[in-house]
């Protein structure tokens, strides 16, 4: 008293393998679709409801970077800590740079 298949029965494998495959994907997508966004900010003065920085463009100097990827030890400059962040996760994200012109008189 096995599982005998044979004649018709063998037909239907292609079918069935392709409904399961289709659920399978479907309940991938479904469950990837309900996690919670992941968060840009991993840990810079999370007991503020919103991390502003204001600098005075007169204080800026020649030049500043400023971080963007949210990983500097130097937050808000950049310590070019995106580089190591770009290539865990394969962004692309860089520094916002200030720069002073030059006036030629």
């Amino acid at each position: 008293m096995g599982l005998e298949i044979g004649g018709r029965d063998v037909s239907y494998i292609p079918v069935i393998t392709t409904i399961a495959l289709g659920l399978y994907v479907a309940w991938q997508c479904f469950r990837s679709s309900n996690k919670p966004p992941s968060k840009i900010n991993p840990g810079i003065d999370k007991s503020k409801d919103k991390v502003v920085t204001s600098v005075n463009v007169e204080d800026v100097g020649d030049n500043a970077c400023y971080c963007r990827c949210w990983r500097s030890k130097k937050f808000p400059m950049c310590d070019g800590s995106h580089n190591a962040y770009n290539q865990e996760t394969g962004d692309n994200v860089g520094p916002l740079c200030f720069k002073k012109e030059k006036c030629s008189s």
